[in-house]
């Protein structure tokens, strides 16, 4: 199962500048390499045959006869070869010298791409020597024995590969204000190769990077980058082979610099991933210009390698691993939610928030939100209106918890206990108080909404929302009870990322009191503490033993909501992302869950309430997520139950 993925790879060979033989066997064994480890693609640097730093030598009759003669050697050592090889040689045509990427396949010459964009400052000095793209458009030509195009307007095709279509730039050619690589995407390409030899200088590296992911992340496309390496000539210049390959924006792979060895870097690309993201961009519609251009399809037999395909992913997608950027997201997550808020108290004329306070963590959070909101409309703490409401299944933990936070962070408090009223609701609708059944628990969720949105209307209040988007996506919720509020400030915040923001707020923005609380209400099992505690006290009803982990759930409503992949994919990439710390047998189950909820349960996100998106998936019926309530899960339900 490839599930459309297919692993590349950048390579910088050794090379000594002007002996094509010699970096003809150092480019070969290169593909040897590189092939026996599954690589689809290959792509070498520019002028590699030659070496970039030819100079004059580049007029020379001879050195054009080698790389000629080393093209065709090249294509007979790889005639049975799988991988689709790209190589920078300079090739004569009709008067003029350019500067291309051969493209080999098979011991097939498929097609010769030209530089487009010539720099000719500074150090470079390219049109000394070469011509551009543009003096030909589509030209036929003879060469290394094969008739074959010669144009920049060429995408290759893999025709039994969905999503696989490339497109070449030759280094400046990125760096141009209209790259060929943009109008290649616009035509279908999904992967761009660019063949470079970029010198090194003082932040130069940081340079590419920014460029190549910005380039990646606009076009949509997996972006495979190599440059030249030290065995280039160092009259003027050192070069240090650095390699970038990037999917969407997001690096997969970088090199090392100053290699003294053949250097290979490889990466596993997901190539539905970026084609589902172009679909929710629609990306397909180009500006008019561009519908002239005259593209030339070039298809070819590509065969993935049927072994596993290594590919790191993460068990958790909506948290960065790297605790510097994870603390930044966290500040940009709290900064969103506290100013929609504010803004939205501000707007509203509202005197006060009122907030239920469980000591659970997605209240916690919330609270928190409140009092930064007040604290920016430069109003005290005490115009929060924090409302503990214990009833049949409050532990002793999470209500000291709930108390003595609000104490700390000094808002109003209210102690409203739901058991009378909700004994006294359940007896009027004849419900036996001893069937702890659905009802007996969606009873107190709605008579704790009831109360706080009565406590609003006498207080000329806001009632803030807790719920967060795991629960949303599950459905979690108990129907115009937690899930109705006046603003849902977690409304897209996943349940794994919640501890974080909490934690953020612990260490950045607390004082030690309210801290060691907030370390407490982290290590609290999660629990909408419905059901009666134990004899002891203790929480009995835990959520995740009874919709499952949210890590997991978290996990599928990343791959299933952002890039739409079908739930074998999804339940392949969970294989991979938490490497048996469950069973399969645990992840189909829990994935059935997520699929059978999430379809149920959509009635509920058809009528949320407002509230902040903070980051690249929402479930607002308003915005990210618009789907029928009555819709079946059918086709998803069969695609899983294959999978057993």
């Amino acid at each position: 199962m490839t599930n459309h993925f297919i692993k590349v790879c950048t390579i910088t060979p050794k090379l000594s500048v002007g002996d094509c033989n010699y970096n003809l066997k150092q480019i070969y064994n290169c593909i040897k390499e590189s092939e026996t480890a599954g690589a689809s693609i290959a792509v070498f640097p520019e002028l590699c045959l030659t070496g970039y730093t030819c100079g004059d030598l580049f007029y020379q009759s001879n050195l054009l006869a080698e790389t000629e003669k080393n093209i065709k050697q090249l294509l007979d050592a790889t005639a049975t070869s799988e991988q689709l090889i790209l190589v920078g040689a300079p090739i004569a045509h009709e008067g003029h010298l350019f500067n291309t990427a051969c493209v080999l396949f098979k011991g097939k010459l498929l097609g010769i791409v030209p530089k487009s964009f010539l720099p000719n400052y500074n150090e470079f000095n390219e049109k000394r020597w070469f011509s551009a793209a543009h003096e030909i458009l589509h030209s036929k030509m003879v060469y290394a024995g094969q008739n074959v195009t010669i144009s920049s307007y060429l995408l290759f095709k893999a025709k039994h590969i969905p999503y696989f279509c490339l497109g070449i730039d030759i280094c400046e050619d990125l760096w141009s204000p209209l790259s060929p690589s943009t109008c290649h995407t616009i035509y279908g390409a999904t992967i761009i190769a660019n063949l470079s030899a970029s010198n090194e200088c003082v932040g130069k590296m940081n340079q590419r990077k920014t460029l190549v992911a910005q380039h990646s992340l606009k076009t949509m496309c997996s972006y495979l980058y190599t440059s030249s390496g030290i065995y280039e000539s160092t009259s003027d210049l050192v070069f240090s082979g650095h390699q970038l390959i990037y999917e969407g924006g997001s690096l997969l792979a970088e090199s090392e610099l100053f290699s003294r060895e053949n250097l290979i870097t490889y990466a596993t690309l997901d190539l539905e991933r970026l084609y589902n993201q172009r679909l929710r961009l629609n990306y397909a519609t180009s500006p008019l210009p561009f519908k002239e251009l005259n593209y030339q399809i070039i298809e070819f037999d590509l065969a993935l390698q049927t072994k596993e395909l290594e590919k790191n992913i993460t068990p958790h997608p909506f948290i960065p691993k790297e605790e510097k950027t994870r603390t930044q997201r966290c500040k940009s997550i709290f900064a969103i939610q506290t100013h929609g808020l504010a803004r939205r108290m501000e707007h509203t004329h509202a005197e006060h928030l009122i907030i239920g306070v469980s000591g659970g963590l997605d209240s916690t959070l919330a609270l928190l939100v409140c009092v930064r909101s007040v604290k920016l409309l430069n109003r005290p703490p005490c115009h929060i209106i924090g409302v503990t409401m214990p009833g049949f299944g409050t532990s002793d933990r999470t209500y000291q918890n709930a108390i003595n936070l609000m104490k700390l962070l000094g808002i109003t408090q209210k102690e409203i206990s739901i058991v009378p009223s909700t004994l006294q609701h359940l007896k009027d609708i004849e419900h036996d108080i001893s069937i702890h059944d659905t009802t007996y628990e969606n009873a107190q969720a709605r008579e704790r909404t009831q109360i706080l949105m009565d406590l609003a209307n006498q207080y000329n209040g806001l009632v803030v929302g807790a719920g967060d988007l795991s629960e949303l996506a599950l459905g979690w919720a108990t129907y115009n009870g937690d899930h109705m509020s006046m603003y849902g400030v977690n409304a897209s915040v996943p349940k794994t990322l919640i501890r974080y923001l909490i934690e953020y707020v612990a260490y950045y923005e607390s004082e030690p009191l309210v801290q060691e609380i907030l370390f407490d209400i982290l290590a609290t099992p999660v629990s909408p503490e419905l059901l009666p505690t134990s004899d002891s006290g203790d929480i009995t009803q835990k959520t995740e033993d009874l919709v499952g982990p949210y890590e997991l759930h978290d996990f599928f409503i990343y791959y299933m909501l952002r890039f739409g992949y079908a739930p074998s994919k999804i339940y392949h990439l969970a294989q991979m992302a938490f490497n048996n710390q469950y069973s399969n047998e645990t992840l189909l189950k829990w994935l059935k869950v997520f699929y059978k909820r999430f379809f149920a349960q959509q009635f509920k996100r058809s009528c949320l309430p407002d509230g902040p998106k903070v980051g690249s998936i929402g479930l607002s019926p308003r915005g990210d997520w618009r789907m029928p309530s009555d819709a079946s899960s059918a086709l998803w339900l069969v695609e899983i139950e294959s999978l057993k």
